[in-house]
């Protein structure tokens, strides 16, 4: 199974047989750390050796070499710069693979002997924190699963910012074999939980091969094992005790289990403090809307028909200024609300936002370039933060008063939201008044403290600075003296400072020059005074190095310590940003409020497909009306290929996700009884890895369908029974179809279907009624209007539609001839 175990495992190595102390070093922290490409610090590089070496420099594009060459057994050998590693890390991820990062420990100036290097983090796609390797509009989740008694536990992360989830999901204590559908049910719903968030890296137990099925069901996810023994229960229960000692009654055993399955997880991997993760969020599958992968695709949620944000519902709705605003809409999509109070809530706030043009634009306009506060904030509290992430989280915290104090006046959730943020004001001025305007990413690029921030600093920053003009007057100096006029005062990292003379002027030399280092073309010479200007400047560099790291340090925990409140400012920024996306785009795109209820009924009027009306805004969007209530609960639509059925059905899941999203909707109005779950079959596809066959994935689809649904349902079906025979395929979609009306709880549902003989049921089924996309003849030919109209379509126009395709005009002829014999 790709991915499961990461990297390659150990093979063997045939070093030769001489092995370096340095070699010797590497191997055991290769085998300490076998399933992870090992990448060792060797000065200014990341070297791989081995079977490492082969495999990175494949995927790196990079030259492979090799040590020893004249060795029978040359060891192979790639490398790739420290200062610019983070792409190379991301391709290996990309390409599936852990990534362990090893470095020197100790001074090399100080070492005796070999330097000591450990592996300092293990690099997985879960535990990714550096931005330039995330997508900034979308979560990086990593998943752990645990197991108790009571069932199992799923720990959710976006290790990036703290945010973190607790999902449980109950079991039977005794799994008999009778009860194992029970089982694989329980993992189907933890699969479609992975699938929805869209999780980076699943972490299971390894010694757990019962867990295949879930494994199946993620097949695209990245996968890690761990011990059993780290899902520690206890450990999870101390640390919810200091973060919110509250929760920790409202998670049973299985989501400690988790939890602490995900907190050792991140100590083998991450190896850097956990302070920024945040208290968890419990989450409930009855709360939301529950969208399952079929449901996502087809109505192309989170990607377009050709796998790209294009042409989906969130490439239309995001139109968030800032990070947490786009992640913030994703959520809501992906997880629409249930409670009427909540949706209501979030409806308000849009509504002031759509009315009050001013207001938006303020909010908009004081979040445009605030940035990524929720990952600066996670940066800052796992203690990874650079000066210049400190600097721009002073800008964000500036632009945050700004948006309390023209958002605060307002009432409910958009007040609420706004009266949350905090600027932080102490905190800024900490970070003003001790970085510089423009600080580096760094703090070895220097300088990062502001000048009459810290005495010492000033004083040591004078020294360096008076030192290397010496040098420079050194060198002026001693041109005259010598009159050498190409002598050179030249400074090297491991030699320090020297005055290098040329070959041919070595005989004008003074006697005081005392030869250090001989080179191809020239010879380097210290005098007593530049050594000991040498000591002076070389140590006053170091210590100013030492000193603002320290000071820099130090300011980074005061940040931290402000954690809990820069989660709170990202989450309410996030939901502000989000609500005035789905605010413009009300306003631009003529949207109105839904009205929601606790009812039974979904009546939409002129309602409109949100993302093709978007994308072919040239020519206007024909409307539609929909009513499906207690005494119409299906509406079963004919009508040719072409018409516009598949965009019927499509429009009104849209419209029924995005008011409970708590967005404006594409409609002249709309009124919506709470739903609970959205299914739709659609299309023909099929699943040859798992040996199914297009009718198949139809027929499984359908089953789950009827399986689930519950009468808040809305049910989505465009064509059942294709993919046989017409006579089963009837039979089929007659069963389904009664089995909706009488067998079944009584879901909403919207069945397009070619078999016009389904349309007798109107005559014996009372909540079903007959519906068809209105077409109009005209010279030969058909024209389709994009109406539905009440009443089944007169006739199939598939002759027709081949005809527009461009069939052959003998072949059409020839299939009119067909057809009056077969309907004979």
């Amino acid at each position: 199974m790709a991915g499961v175990e990461g990297a390659a495992s150990k093979a063997t190595r045939k070093p030769g047989p001489k092995l370096t102390p340095m070699l010797s070093q590497y191997l055991r922290l290769k085998d300490a750390h076998h399933d992870a490409i090992l990448m060792f610090r060797l000065g200014d590089f990341y070297e791989m050796f081995f079977e490492d070496a082969e495999r990175a420099a494949a995927i790196l594009d990079i030259t492979l070499t090799s040590r020893n060459k004249n060795d029978p057994q040359p060891i192979p050998l790639c490398g790739v710069p420290h200062h610019a590693v983070e792409p190379y890390i991301q391709k290996l991820l990309a390409a599936g693979l852990k990534v362990a990062i090893c470095e020197q420990v100790e001074d090399p100036r100080g070492a005796k002997g070999l330097v000591e290097r450990e592996v300092v983090r293990v690099i997985t796609p879960g535990t990714v924190l550096e931005e330039e390797n995330l997508d900034p509009r979308t979560p990086s989740f990593l998943a752990v699963l645990g197991e108790s008694e009571a069932g199992f536990g799923l720990a959710v992360t976006d290790v990036s910012t703290g945010e973190l989830r607790i999902f449980e999901y109950a079991q039977s204590p005794d799994v008999a074999d009778a009860d194992q559908l029970a089982r694989r049910e329980t993992l189907d719903a933890l699969a479609e939980e992975i699938n929805r968030l869209g999780v980076r890296e699943l972490v299971l137990p390894n010694d757990a091969p019962e867990l295949q099925h879930l494994l199946d069901r993620t097949p695209r996810i990245f996968k890690s094992r761990m011990p059993r023994s780290w899902c520690d229960a206890d450990d999870a229960l101390q640390w919810l005790a200091t973060v919110d000692a509250d929760t920790a009654g409202t998670i049973g055993s299985a989501g400690h289990a988790a939890l602490g399955g995900l907190r050792s997880y991140l100590r083998e991997t991450y190896r850097g403090t956990l302070g920024h993760l945040r208290a968890p969020e419990i989450c409930h599958p009855r709360d939301t809307l529950a969208l399952d992968e079929v449901t996502r695709m087809n109505l192309n949620v989170v990607y377009g028909p050709h796998g790209e944000r294009r042409g989906s519902l969130l490439g239309l709705v995001d139109r968030g200024v800032t990070p947490m605003g786009s992640r913030t809409v994703r959520r809501w999509l992906l997880s629409p609300l249930t409670s009427c109070h909540a949706i209501a809530r979030r409806l308000d706030a849009v509504e002031v936002l759509v009315e009050d043009v001013g207001l938006r634009a303020d909010i908009r306009e004081a979040l445009a370039g605030m940035g990524d506060v929720e990952r600066l904030a996670g940066r800052i509290g796992a203690r990874r933060a650079s000066p210049r992430d400190l600097a721009r989280l002073a800008t964000a915290l500036t632009r945050i008063k700004n948006v309390r104090e023209r958002a605060s006046s307002a009432t409910g959730l958009l007040g609420d939201l706004a009266c949350s943020l905090d600027p932080l004001q102490d905190l800024v001025g900490r970070i003003e008044a001790t970085l510089v305007d423009d600080p580096p990413a760094t703090v070895r690029a220097g300088p990062v403290v502001r000048t009459g921030c810290h005495a010492e600093v000033d004083e040591l920053r004078e020294l360096a600075r008076d030192g290397k003009g010496w040098v420079v007057a050194l060198e002026a100096r001693e041109r005259t003296r010598t009159g050498i006029g190409s002598l050179k005062v030249k400074y090297n990292r491991v030699s320090g400072y020297a005055i290098e003379v040329t070959k041919a002027n070595l005989a004008s030399v003074p006697e005081d020059y005392v030869r250090k280092q001989t080179l191809a073309g020239a010879e380097r010479f210290v005098t007593t005074e530049l050594k000991e200007q040498e000591r002076r400047l070389l140590g006053a560099e170091e210590r100013l190095r030492q000193l603002e790291g320290e000071i820099f340090s130090e300011l980074v925990e005061e940040a931290a310590a402000f954690q809990r409140a820069l989660g709170a400012n990202a989450t309410a920024l996030g939901g502000l940003d989000a609500m005035g996306g789905l605010a413009e785009l009300a306003h631009d795109r003529g949207y109105v409020r839904p009205q929601i209820g606790e009812g039974n009924a979904i009546i939409v009027q002129e309602g409109r497909h949100p993302v093709l009306e978007a994308m072919h805004s040239a020519e206007p969007f024909v409307p539609n009306d929909c009513t499906l209530d207690d005494s119409q609960q299906i509406m079963l639509i004919t009508g040719p290929n072409m018409a516009g059925k598949s965009t019927y059905l499509r429009q009104v899941g849209l419209i029924v996700l995005l008011a409970q999203a708590g967005s404006f909707v594409p409609a002249a109005s709309a009124e919506i009884g709470i739903v609970d779950r959205i299914f739709t079959r659609v299309g023909a596809s099929d699943d040859l890895t798992a040996g199914d066959s297009t009718f198949m994935v139809e027929m499984r689809e359908t089953a789950n369908i009827l399986r689930e649904l519950t009468d808040r349902s809305l049910v989505l079906l465009d064509e059942i029974g294709r993919g046989t025979s017409t006579y089963d395929g009837i039979a089929i979609a007659w069963a389904v179809t009664e089995y909706l009306h009488d067998q079944g709880p009584g879901a909403k549902t919207l069945f397009a279907t070619h078999f016009y003989e389904l349309t007798a049921l109107a005559e014996e089924r009372p909540r079903l009624r007959n519906y068809s996309v209105a077409v109009r003849e005209w010279q030969d030919s058909i024209v389709f209007l994009r109406r539905i109209v009440a009443g089944p379509a007169s006739r199939s126009y598939g002759v027709e539609v081949a005809r527009l395709a461009g069939m052959p005009e003998s072949g059409v002829e020839r299939a009119r001839g067909q057809l009056t014999t077969l309907e004979r």
